[in-house]
């Protein structure tokens, strides 16, 4: 890949979940409970890490059916008891955050965590001093992989959508929102998430952890 420095960002959206804060062992017990409510064998850990990439109300229609409504209720019920105490910044993010808008970048989220849980999160740790705005699912029109998120995201900067804004995700509908607006999109995590996912839509960028993009920038 080219030289990170000859296109370094004048924005960077970022995902939230396992991008910069760990919720897997969250949303894992959130999918367990609601499966087990609903009567089906529940997801194993690693199903959801797999499968769990959609917002819900793109995901749980097709899950659930004409019981959907009845899933999410249940889901949020599980998460809103148990999702601040259990949040947990992944390793770096902190500096990672810092040194974006050090260098002057735009800092957002484009999540596809409901937007008032995300904007809670963000200020439980404190990290609204970083973030300009945080777009979670339903704020838009659509949610990712949709690009109406990272357009909200955006909207009012003067700030284009091109390839000068980085989309940062650890899922295909990151990379799949980040193609679909025009934007540079930016795989996070793991070697294998790279291989599997990067046919069609792929990622001009991949970083392992928040150590690894921060030393790209």
């Amino acid at each position: 890949m080219n030289d990170p420095a000859a296109f370094r960002p004048r924005a960077i959206l970022f995902d939230w979940d396992n991008t910069l804060v760990n919720t897997w062992p969250t949303i894992i017990e959130c999918y367990r409970d609601t499966f087990a409510a609903m009567g089906l064998p529940p997801w194993t850990a690693q199903e959801v890490r797999d499968r769990a990439h959609g917002s819900l109300r793109d995901a749980f229609p097709r899950l659930f059916g004409e019981r959907a409504a009845e899933a999410e209720r249940v889901f949020y019920e599980t998460f809103h008891r148990i999702h601040l105490e259990r949040l947990e910044p992944l390793p770096g993010a902190e500096d990672l955050l810092a040194k974006a808008r050090s260098i002057g970048c735009y800092v957002a989220i484009v999540s596809n965590k409901v937007g008032d849980n995300l904007r809670t999160e963000v200020t439980h740790l404190g990290w609204d001093r970083w973030i300009a705005r945080a777009v979670g699912a339903r704020d838009a029109k659509r949610d990712k992989p949709a690009p109406d998120p990272i357009y909200m995201a955006l909207d009012g900067t003067g700030i284009a959508p091109d390839q000068d804004v980085w989309m940062v995700g650890d899922t295909p509908a990151d990379l799949r929102c980040a193609h679909a607006a025009g934007c540079f999109p930016v795989l996070f995590g793991g070697v294998r998430q790279i291989s599997e996912r990067q046919e069609e839509f792929p990622p001009r960028l991949h970083a392992r952890n928040c150590h690894e993009l921060a030393a790209l920038l």
